[in-house]
């Protein structure tokens, strides 16, 4: 299944003996995402609520940490390689911009000439290009330089933008190392590895983000007891993750979270009390989604694509209920769109400031962009800088430019 294929590398590297055992490829992999400069900025990168708002919420890399954990304990329950989806797991956020998916938006839309911008397409960017460490013999950065088995598991989206647009795993001047990768994969088909840090990613935010919610007291789960409520958190959930589900479908899954026994019977208080009974109700869940996969799919050994992973509906449901009641009462607070529509002049701001005056990009982009060859490619590398911000640079940049 993890044959010298899966372990090849896009540049050769003799086996390093730093300490005895010597450490395998994958192992290899885990550690160069560790301490790639990408995944320490993540600690200050938008999850939900900027991480500068609270000390309790989560941020993308205690997201990214919390994923991995969950992709390690499922892919050993399941028998595919731990390495490589806690790897992936690691990774999976690193393409994200300052303030997250908003952020995103606003880069897809002035990207539009030279490809669009998307958090996945950027992701496999960073590890094969951006971050500093290895070079091929023409002098070219091969970032990272993982092998090929992990880099296709940071993929979630193995295919090049589609011309009705939506997502998508790679930009037209990363083809090359994106074809080297995908070699030998049947279509458009996700390595299980892949499969299962979606779903990680999946069960940890739909989870986590409602516990960030209730403690900085945008949500309180007892509003789910009124129908009227329900009926409009339903119509959330419809309208950013599963159009066709019905009230009655989304009302089965809520009351079988809500049969759970830590499911909260009084309201949230901040006491210490109140905080041990959400934590356990966020343990709960995650062993409640994770044991319905594991009892769906089986112990038995899978690799790479001799396998995909069975994911129960009502488990899809449950998840889909989760994340419904975030959006509705975060993401779509009348207080977080006026901070939205700030955060997007500000990304906005920064690539026409930066184009103005490329000289002031980091070192690296200041290289890359005096070797673009048009128009297009200078846009991409103003774009590939301002999505190495995190939230707090950003602001700072932003004040500074354009005072």
């Amino acid at each position: 299944m993890y044959d010298d294929a899966a372990r090849e590398r896009l540049v050769a590297e003799p086996p390093k003996r730093v300490v005895a055992p010597t450490r395998a490829p994958f192992e290899r992999d885990r550690a160069r995402v560790v301490h790639a400069a990408a995944s320490r900025r993540l600690a200050a990168k938008t999850q939900v609520v900027g991480p500068q708002s609270d000390d309790f919420v989560r941020n993308r890399l205690t997201h990214s940490l919390e994923v991995a954990q969950i992709a390690r304990d499922l892919s050993r329950a399941l028998g595919c390689h731990p390495d490589i989806a806690e790897t992936a797991a690691l990774a999976h956020d690193l393409g994200h911009p300052p303030f997250g998916h908003n952020g995103e938006a606003v880069l897809d839309e002035l990207a539009g000439d030279c490809g669009g911008f998307e958090g996945n397409a950027q992701t496999l960017r960073i590890l094969t290009r951006l971050e500093a460490k290895t070079f091929d013999a023409a002098g070219a950065s091969v970032g990272l330089n993982l092998t090929r088995a992990t880099l296709d598991a940071c993929t979630k989206y193995p295919w090049p933008r589609p011309p009705e647009g939506g997502k998508f795993g790679v930009y037209a001047d990363d083809r090359p190392v994106f074809d080297w990768m995908r070699r030998g994969a049947p279509g458009r088909r996700l390595c299980v590895e892949a499969q299962v840090m979606d779903l990680a990613d999946d069960v940890a935010y739909s989870v986590h983000d409602v516990e960030d919610g209730v403690v900085a007291g945008s949500i309180d789960l007892l509003w789910l007891d009124d129908a009227g409520r329900r009926r409009e958190v339903w119509q959330t959930v419809r309208d950013w993750y599963l159009p066709e589900a019905g009230d009655d479908a989304l009302d089965g899954a809520w009351q079988a979270l809500r049969d759970q026994q830590s499911w909260p019977r009084a309201g949230w208080d901040a006491s210490r009390r109140s905080l041990a009974a959400l934590k356990n109700l966020t343990s709960d869940l995650i062993g409640r989604f994770c044991g319905a996969v594991q009892a769906a799919n089986g112990p038995h050994p899978v690799g790479r694509y001799s396998a995909d992973l069975v994911l129960p509906d009502a488990t899809l449901l449950e998840i889909a209920v989760l994340k419904g009641i975030a959006a509705h009462y975060v993401m779509q607070s009348g207080e977080r769109q006026a901070i939205m529509a700030r955060q997007r002049e500000v990304v906005a701001d920064l690539v026409h400031a930066l184009e103005e005056r490329p000289e002031l990009m980091w070192r690296e982009y200041v290289d890359d962009h005096a070797a673009a060859v048009d128009d297009a490619a200078r846009r991409r590398v103003v774009i590939d800088q301002v999505a190495s911000l995190t939230d707090a640079s950003a602001t700072v940049w932003h004040a500074r430019l354009r005072g």
